[in-house]
This record gives C-alpha cells, structure tokens and sequence, in this order.
C-alpha cells in the first residue's frame, strides 16, 4: 500500500512534467501544497468524479490558480473524465488544461481563479449559497443540502483587497462550513514576501472570526488531517487553517526560491527532483497502484446514491418542496414566469408613471421577486439610495440564514465577486448594487461572470451627469461604454418604467452571462407605445417615432436622454421634417437581431445620425459611423444640481436641435 507521500509525489511528478513539456507553467505551488491535496481530497472531500455536478458534492476552489497542474493532477488520478493526453496538452490551444482553471473547460472545475482573492470570494458565495439553501430547503431528518466549501489560497490572495473585504463579511455571517487552507510558502513572484507583506495573518483572521488553526506543517500528513477535522468541528465560524510549506518542495535547488514559482524547473532540476522523491518513472506514467490510491470513483457513487436515496424519500414527504429544489437547480423559472411579467410590462405601460428608473427597478423587484424565491440580492451599502430591497426582502445572517437580501457594506468588489460564487454554486440568481461609477472597484469580478457566463446581475444606479451635486466623482461618464466593450456582458440602459421591467425580464432570463442595468437617480418621462414597441424592447432597440421609408435623420438614444430625443423629434417633425428616433437600451440585444430588423430600425441609407447619451461619445460610431455626431460628454462633470450641470454640457433641447440642423 503507498504511502501518503507517495500518493501525493504523483501530484508533484505530473505538474512538474507538465510545466516542463509545456515550458510555461507554475510547478512550486502544486508541488508545495501537494501533501495538503492528498490529505483533503482522500480523506475528507465529498465527490463523485461521475457526475461533477451532483448537488451536494463539497466544493473545492483553488484561489491560487497559477497551481493549476495542482488541480488537473488530482482531477485526473482520482477519476474524472480528464485523460492524460489533456495533461500532456497543458497551456494548449483548446486542452482541457488552460494555463489557469477555467470554468465549463474541465469536470471538476468549480470557478475560474488566477486573478488573486477572487476564488476565495468565489467560495465564500458558495458558502452562503449552501447555508441558504439548506435553511430553506432541509427539514427535520432531511439535510439534503449539507455540504463544505474547501479553499485553497496563497500568500497573494490573503495580499489582494478582495480577500479583506470577502473574509471580513465570511466572519460577520459566520460561515461555518468553509474552510480556507492557507498556504503560507511566503513566496511571491518578487521573492520573499517579508519585504513587503509581514501582516500577521492569522490575527487578522481571528480578528474577522474566523476560527484560525496556526502553524500547521503543510508538508505533515498527520498535521493536516487534525487541523481540518478540528476545523470541521467548529460550526459557528468559518476556519482559517495556517499551513507553512516549502514552495517546489521536492526540487532540491529550486525549492523555497521563486525561480519555482512561475517557470518550468529545467530538465537538470526535473531530473534531480524524481531522484530526491523517488520517482522512477518516465515522464507522465503513473503506475497502477497511484491510481487506485487516488480512485474516487466508487466512494463518490456509493455517497452519492446514499443522497439521492434521502432525496427520494424527501420527495415523497415534500414533493412540493422537492419539485421547487429540482427547478431551481436546474435553473428554469417558474411556469407563470412569462405571463406574469408580460402582464406587469403591459400594466406598467398604461400606469404611465414619470420616476426614476432607480425607482422603476425596485417597482419591477416588487412584481418579479414573489415569483422567484430564488432571487438573493444586496447592496454595497447603498440600500436606500440603489432601491433594491422589497417587501419580501428578509436580511441573510448567521442568526437568519434563510433570507433573501444580504447587506454588503462598503465591499463592492467583494460583492460581485461572492455574487459570482452564489451563482456558480446553483439554487439562486444573485444580483448587486452600488453607483454605476463604482462598478470600477469592481471591474475584474463582472469580466469574471462574462468569462464563465454566470447569471450575475449587476444594478447600478446613479447612472450619469444627472446625478448632480456629488459632482465628477460619482458622476460615471465612461462605465457604460466600457461596460458595452465587455465580451459577454449584456448591458441595458432603460428610458422609463416599461423600459426598466423588460431589462429585469430579459437579465433574470438570460443563461449564459451576466447582465448590468444602468438605472437613474432623476426622474423620467414615460413614453407612450403601441403593443408592438413594447414587444421590441427586449430586441435591444426600436423605433419610437417613426419617419417612413425615407428619413433624413435618425437620432439615437438610451436611457435618461430619450426623453430629451423624444420632445426634439417630436417638435421638428411637426414642422415638416422627417426624422426617426431609436431608443437603444441594449445595444448588444440589438447587435443580435437579424439583419433585416436592425436595417428597419436603422436604415442604411440614411447617413445623417446623431447619438444621445450622457457619456462618452466615440463607443457610439459603430451605430453612427464618420459622419454622424454624438451628443454625449468628453470630459468628467461637474458639481452642481442635476438639471444645471445637463444644461453646462449643452445637454438639453437646444444643444440636440442645433446639432440636428448642423446635419440638415
């Protein structure tokens, strides 16, 4: 029978041979934590490499994803469906191995990490999604929801801001089945970290409350294995387990230095470290007997038939419950869903209220939440001025763990980021808020919801200028625009009430990405529309005043500027000219259309364009092309009241009617 060392000496062998062939790679962190793996996923997680999404399997996230050959060695001995020859094609063109874990690319793969911090707040949002789930859903005899969340971070994760803000709130919850494995090599890319991070880390934790196990030798079996029991025994906390290794460990000149750290070690040095581990084989050959020492696979069916067992008879007592566990796993929405809503964007039309779209999201939250028991929501401290809390909203806690909207406090990157492991994790559909302008401090987290196409909502209030007297600071000129550049970030900016319900409809009903709704501060005038306009909202753009087969203008406009676009036109037509006005709330829902809508709705013909929007001009030339002009703002705003600081940047009727006779 092989040792414990042993076992894990096959997780240092394919990640040093990997990074070798593929001469790219980061071979010091698999092979320092190595001994740490070995312990969690044989002795403790629960998983089935058959079904790598089996509800209630334990989560494993490895914040430190540069180790990746980590992750994909432990993948690949223990039984998933990643076979050698994608070992063999680390860091390739479309392997099953990218040079960071990447989410949907390989089974077992629960979050994209390699961006420091934000698989810890990845698992911090499972861990919140476990507990919610299992409150709302377990019942005296059935914990059908009953899992550990397992992280593994480095030396730069615990550096990263994220990690303040995401473990902060982890303790303030009282997370208790998370568990963080932190490997303290006090290696970085720059050398030995005491130059620029000697914070005392575990004081730190214990300071959030966590409960922290200290000085733990990563590279002791024994040690390990007690740390985490301890740290499973311990409900009321989340743990913070303080593992000290060797990064390279087994690489006898390498070893504690960061040369290991993010290149291949060398073939001399690859040589030499088989001799110091005993490894005799040839490159990527793994005896049998490793195999079997690593093989989860018949322990996973047996853990999970033993699940679904309990379900079955779950189903039977609560085949209500069970039925509402299925759907929102499988993350389809209610059968009422479209009637419902269709019907609350049909009366909303005819309330034909004048608010802030702010205003007409919490009204569309107070309509949709009741259908959606699985819509979980907060704000980055801002509650009362994003309007995101509504009457079904219950505070999520450690003392009521079943509820629905969690208060954030000043942690917006921390935020979206746990949002995203709430979505990862499955049973819900997260949404944040905060000012638009913020969306900066969380900028990396909603890539990360496009990268793995998570249904992450993204509510950002406060969307403009309009915003007024907190001046350039607060007033976001630029983050809609470079929000629109995002790959796979859908982005809608609502004109009034109907506008701001479709764009709840369509973000809770796309599945494959996040979407961010910019919503205003100031009220908006309602617009009047026939039936089939309000069906071409969810098209991303749409005629509103329509200027025949033959217009000389067309006007272009989004959200708060519509309503500005709508009196122009209305008033220049009515003097005999013919021009079209477009509201464009989404133009990636626009970009998708076929070619003939997209035509109808901008004509080609017509070159004479002007775009409308209280922000930066040029993303709009894909719509208006060398000739046409842009109203928007170049510059940062200014303080004042809202309507003062639109007239300073000539953003009002004037300023639209002289750019319009400038064109004709």
């Amino acid at each position: 029978m092989l040792s414990r060392r042993e076992l894990a000496n096959a997780i240092r062998a394919l990640s040093m041979d990997a990074v070798e062939k593929a001469k790219s790679g980061h071979p010091g962190a698999p092979m320092g934590m190595a001994d740490i793996m070995e312990v969690l996923w044989n002795d403790y997680l629960s998983h089935n490499p058959a079904n790598p999404h089996w509800p209630n399997r334990d989560r494993f996230v490895l914040s430190n994803g540069h180790g990746s050959m980590l992750l994909y060695s432990i993948l690949h001995l223990s039984g998933y469906e990643l076979p050698m020859e994608e070992i063999k094609k680390f860091r390739q063109l479309h392997s099953m191995t990218p040079g960071h874990p990447e989410y949907g690319y390989t089974p077992g793969i629960e979050t994209t990490t390699g961006p420091l911090g934000q698989g810890l707040a990845n698992a911090i949002g499972m861990a919140i999604a476990e507990r919610t789930l299992a409150a709302q859903f377990n019942r005296e005899g059935f914990d059908i929801v009953n899992h550990y969340t397992y992280v593994a971070a480095g030396d730069g994760c615990m550096m990263e801001g994220i990690s303040h803000e995401a473990c902060s709130l982890a303790g303030t919850l009282k997370l208790g089945k998370l568990i963080c494995l932190y490997d303290s090599n006090q290696i970085s890319i720059d050398g030995d970290v005491e130059g620029w991070f000697t914070d005392d880390t575990p004081a730190r934790m214990e300071a959030y409350g966590w409960h922290v196990i200290r000085d733990v030798d990563g590279h002791d079996a024994d040690q390990v294995k007690t740390a985490l029991a301890e740290a499973r025994k311990v409900t009321d906390r989340p743990s913070f387990i303080c593992c000290h290794t060797i990064i390279g460990w087994g690489a006898p000149n390498k070893q504690g230095k960061e040369s290991c750290h993010g290149a291949p070690l060398g073939e001399a040095e690859v040589r030499l470290a088989r001799e110091q581990l005993g490894w005799t084989y040839e490159p990527f050959v793994i005896p049998k007997e490793y195999y079997e020492g690593w093989d989860a696979r018949e322990q996973g069916l047996q853990r999970e038939q033993a699940w679904q067992e309990k379900f079955y008879a779950y189903s039977l007592k609560f085949p209500e419950l069970a039925q509402e566990f299925r759907r929102r796993m499988d993350k389809t929405l209610p059968e009422n869903w479209q009637a419902e809503t269709n019907a609350f964007i049909r009366a909303t039309a005819e309330k034909a209220e004048s608010i802030a779209s702010r205003k007409a999201s919490q009204n569309t939250l107070e309509a949709f939440g009741p259908l959606l028991p699985e819509l979980i929501g907060g704000s980055a401290d801002l509650a009362g001025s994003n309007l995101t809390l509504w009457s079904g909203s219950k505070t999520n806690s450690g003392a009521t763990p079943d509820g629905n909207y969690i208060y954030y406090g000043v942690r917006e990157f921390g935020m979206c980021a746990i949002n995203n492991g709430i979505a990862l994790h499955g049973g819900f559909i997260p949404y944040g808020a905060t000012f638009l302008i913020f969306s900066e401090y969380a900028r990396n987290a909603l890539r990360m919801a496009a990268l793995m196409k998570q249904r992450n909502i993204f509510v950002f209030t406060h969307d403009s200028i309009g915003l007024g007297e907190d001046g350039p600071t607060h007033q976001a000129v630029e983050q809609a625009a470079t929000l629109r550049l995002m790959p796979n970030m859908s982005v809608w900016r609502p004109c009034d009430t109907v506008e701001s319900a479709v764009a709840w409809q369509a973000a809770i009903e796309r599945l494959d990405g996040p979407t961010s709704l910019l919503f205003s501060r100031q009220n908006l005038a309602h617009i009047q529309r026939n039936p089939e306009q309000i069906d071409n909202i969810r098209r991303g753009a749409y005629i509103l005043i329509d200027a025949g087969d033959d217009p000389e203008l067309v006007i272009i406009a989004t959200g708060s500027e519509v309503g500005l676009a709508h009196k122009v036109a209305t008033e220049l037509n009515g003097q005999g000219r013919r021009i079209q006005l477009v509201s464009m709330p989404s133009s990636d829902a626009f970009d998708t259309q076929d070619s003939t809508y997209r035509d109808k709705v901008l004509p080609p013909d017509c070159r004479k364009r002007i775009a409308v929007e209280a922000g930066v001009s040029d993303y709009w030339r894909k719509y208006i092309g060398l000739d046409g002009l842009v109203l928007g703002v170049d510059r940062f705003g200014e303080s004042a009241p809202g309507p003062v600081v639109y007239d300073y940047f000539g953003l009002n009727e004037a300023g639209l009617k002289k750019m319009v006779n400038q064109l004709l």
